[in-house]
């Protein structure tokens, strides 16, 4: 049995935060209906690179889920919506505040048709503030959280993928998985609000902020982690990573590279003086790197312990053993998208790596069969579709 069997999840969402939250509850067994609008669903649908008008971005967020089709702005499709979530566990959507109170979806309405639901907002910025209702996207909630401030480069960097977003979903399904235990506790659902800039400055600060966390005058300031261990290292044909944090790692480094002369010089003879000089040690260090291939540095740092990796580009990650030994890949059929790689859901319940979700749905693909369901017949199902209510 997977852990959330029997949970049933009612997803409103465009892109990535609720949308990715509730493919990981749909990993983990529950069942997942995805409310899109009629016209192109999900934006996320046409987003990138993609096949037979499904983006490889939507496939990797929507495995699992039912699709179906309800125009929100329309009385009757409101009205059908109430119905489905009556019986629901979990609403999660990520529109801006009001939104979903406009289109008689708020949470005090169906927390009343449903006592037990758990009512999950997802918004950019909050509820409250001068930006409740500004639009948000990672690149700006990365700005905003501090996380362009904390690579080290000496001026502001993006990570260069949607890390706010999907940090925010983690974020989600665990506070939905906390308030379903407490139901099973108390038995009453409960409404929770996440914002993507609050999730984003939780994940970053215990490392990123380490410097503006202690507020007393007399505080040791000391290097960020950045500018420690995440430094890119050239060889004669690519690129390594290594972390030396102790005296015998740095002279492991200096062995394997052949620059032992460094350990006599008195800028670089104890951790303090190396941190104080550190870019003069870089550059000292860089020359004796770029003699030397990829392989050879791994072999000679492996050799003096130092923790090292090559930087493996995106072919090189997919292929390597270990990922193949953890079983972490696996390629399969979609009926539209063709074959295509998955990343299997990362934890193990006793020992054992959940079954990847169903592929990601049709835009409606499921429409007919819910509101079968809900005990509509054909010809009324039919006339709604005339009337541009379902799809």
């Amino acid at each position: 049995m997977k852990p959330l069997e029997n949970v049933k999840v009612i997803e409103f969402s465009t892109m990535i935060t609720a949308a990715f939250a509730s493919m990981m509850m749909a990993e983990q067994g529950a069942r997942v209906i995805k409310v899109e609008p009629l016209e192109m669903g999900d934006p996320m649908r046409h987003i990138g690179t993609g096949k037979g008008g499904i983006s490889a971005l939507f496939a990797n967020c929507n495995r699992g889920k039912e699709s179906i089709c309800i125009n929100l702005k329309d009385e009757t499709g409101q009205s059908l919506v109430h119905q489905l979530v009556r019986d629901a566990d979990v609403v999660v959507h990520n529109f801006r505040p009001g939104v979903m109170d406009n289109l008689n979806l708020g949470s005090e309405k169906l927390r009343a048709l449903n006592p037990g639901l758990i009512y999950v907002a997802i918004s950019g910025f909050g509820v409250d503030g001068p930006l409740a209702n500004a639009p948000a996207y990672d690149p700006v909630i990365q700005a905003h959280a501090g996380i362009t401030a904390s690579q080290g480069t000496g001026t502001p960097a993006f990570v260069r993928n949607l890390i706010c977003d999907k940090i925010t979903a983690y974020t989600a399904i665990q506070a939905i998985t906390a308030a379903l235990l407490v139901r099973e506790k108390i038995g009453e659902g409960q409404h929770i609000d996440l914002s993507m800039l609050d999730a984003g400055l939780f994940f970053i600060f215990p490392d990123g902020f380490m410097n503006n966390t202690l507020l007393d005058d007399d505080v040791e300031v000391q290097p960020h982690l950045a500018d420690l261990v995440y430094e890119l290292t050239l060889t004669n044909d690519g690129a390594i990573t290594f972390s030396a944090a102790t005296d015998a790692q740095i002279e492991g480094v200096l062995r394997a590279v052949g620059r032992e002369d460094l350990l006599a010089d008195p800028r670089f003879n104890s951790l303090e003086k190396l941190l104080i000089n550190l870019e003069v040690f870089r550059e000292e260090l860089a020359g004796a790197f770029m003699q030397l291939s990829t392989d050879d540095v791994l072999a000679r740092l492996k050799e003096n312990d130092v923790p090292a990796a090559k930087c493996l580009d995106y072919e090189e990650v997919l292929l390597q053993p270990q990922i193949e030994s953890n079983g972490t890949i696996e390629v399969r059929e979609h009926p539209v998208l063709g074959s295509m790689r998955i990343v299997r859901s990362p934890a193990k319940f006793n020992g054992k790596r959940l079954a990847a979700g169903s592929h990601s749905p049709i835009h409606g693909q499921h429409t007919i069969n819910v509101l079968k369901e809900l005990g509509l017949d054909s010809p009324t199902i039919s006339d709604y579709k005339d009337k541009g209510i379902v799809l």
